[in-house]
């Protein structure tokens, strides 16, 4: 077996059911092809693409900047570069495998020879070492000339210090530590003597040394289908803080969710949502004779403690949110935050920005106890990201991975949201199989959304 098959091998034998995946151009592009489908890995490429890719010469298929084709297998989608890096800088990825020209004992990445002005072309590299939960480098573990990849310094340039979390040659599998580099397996046929002598930086052994492992990868993914909306929130703690979607109307507002969360009965919670619950008081659309079920209801019971909103009050003073009159009673706190503002904020969460600067506010209430910044002439107004526990959203459609399609304009906070939570809730009319979604027309991909549940068919947004 070639070495280069050897290493694409023992990365997929490594992998686990429905992990994040994302492939460094070289090598790393081998992997897929020993990664059975069962297991529900998604493979992230930086061409804009989320799939367990294999190669295709069809002109009707993704083209990326090298001018290769790429089949999307069911349940891929296709996204921006915007987006593609954002999932890597918000953690969204768990695993990213590039390959490496050099590994340095302390976990230092190289990934491309300087160029005789000094340099070099790290492409996306810097921001996959940045961004994923786990790193791991991959290479023949010599040059042609026997010289160790597996160095005490880098001599070419970095793309990431103190990032590479596991190596994997065609000799060794070494997992990088803090305090050392430690041999957790050898190749077939190879030593630890003959591993030490490729290895110019000095190894440790794991009390568990084992033989690598060729074999695929086992098990299958979890699925991600609640049967009801009571199991999909029972875990809700107390404090948690809490992404819910809501304009004037119905539409947009995981409504079956909410009401089970009512009825689960967590508190403290802090809100976050455009307008916590005024749909009940403008009525939008409602047909007369009954009433909106909206964020109220959390209000109402008691749940939240906060809310960070834009909306949070009742267009007509006769007419008072439930939000509203819970504020006047001194019973809940409220962050306000101009709309465009909040959106960005939350998009700046899920995609690992700590915080921006935004004219919006600046010189107004809006700005009090934020720090402000002069920018070519303009004041400008530090923001910082906003992250939940938990995101309650709604959709139109979805398939059993998790991609969603919405309808209309409902989308409208719901899909930022869907980036911004620990856990997303996503609340949809139907559930189909893997592959009967147009990948063009995915808005959501199902790496960000953890649970599913559908609506039942019978199930009113309305109280009489």
């Amino acid at each position: 077996m070639e070495p280069k098959e050897i290493i694409a091998r023992r990365v997929a034998a490594g992998l686990v059911p429905g992990q994040v995946v994302s492939l460094g151009e070289g090598l790393p592009k081998r992997v897929p092809a020993y990664a059975p489908w069962g297991l529900g890995v998604v493979f992230h490429s930086q061409i804009g693409a989320l799939s367990h890719a294999t190669p295709s010469h069809t002109e009707e298929a993704p083209q990326n900047t090298a001018g290769d084709y790429t089949s999307l297998t069911s349940g891929g989608s296709l996204l921006h570069e915007a987006d593609s890096f954002g999932m890597l800088r918000g953690s969204h990825v768990n695993l990213v495998v590039v390959e490496a020209l050099q590994v340095s004992n302390r976990g230092d990445l190289a990934v491309s020879p300087a160029s005789s002005k000094g340099l070099a072309s790290p492409g996306a590299m810097v921001d996959m070492a940045a961004g994923a939960q786990y790193v791991t480098a991959i290479m023949e573990h010599t040059t042609s000339n026997g010289v160790s990849r597996v160095v005490h310094h880098c001599y070419y340039p970095i793309v990431g210090r103190s990032c590479v979390n596991l190596i994997v040659t065609e000799l060794a599998v070494i997992e990088v530590t803090e305090a050392w580099l430690v041999l957790k397996e050898a190749a077939p046929g190879h030593t630890v003597e003959e591993v030490q002598e490729a290895t110019e930086a000095p190894l440790m052994l794991a009390s568990d040394l084992k033989e690598m492992v060729l074999a695929p990868a086992s098990g299958s993914m979890v699925s991600k289908v609640y049967p009801s909306a009571t199991q999909a929130v029972s875990d809700v703690h107390d404090g948690a803080v809490l992404m819910i979607d809501g304009f004037g109307g119905v539409g947009g507002i995981p409504h079956y969710l909410m009401v089970a969360l009512r009825d689960q009965g967590a508190r403290n919670l802090t809100l976050v949502s455009n307008t916590a619950g005024i749909a009940r008081v403008m009525s939008f659309g409602t047909p007369q004779g009954l009433r909106p079920i909206d964020h109220s209801i959390l209000v109402d019971n008691g749940q939240v403690k906060k809310a960070v909103a834009s909306f949070p009050i009742s267009p007509s003073p006769s007419r008072p949110s439930s939000f509203e009159l819970a504020f006047q009673r001194g019973e809940v706190e409220i962050e306000l935050v101009p709309q465009g503002t909040l959106a960005e904020r939350i998009r700046a969460g899920g995609y690992g920005i700590a915080a921006f600067y935004t004219p919006t506010g600046a010189g107004t209430s809006v700005a009090e106890g934020k720090e402000t910044r002069i920018i070519d002439g303009r004041e400008y107004v530090l923001e910082r990201a906003i992250k939940a526990d938990f995101a309650l959203i709604r959709a139109h459609k979805a398939d059993t991975l998790g991609n969603l399609v919405y309808k209309g304009t409902s989308r409208n906070f719901n899909a930022q949201m869907a980036t911004a939570a620990s856990v997303t809730v996503a609340e949809v009319d139907e559930i189909v199989e893997a592959g009967q979604l147009d990948p063009e027309s995915i808005v959501t991909p199902g790496i960000f959304v953890q649970r599913l549940v559908q609506r039942p068919k019978d199930f009113s947004p309305y109280e009489s």
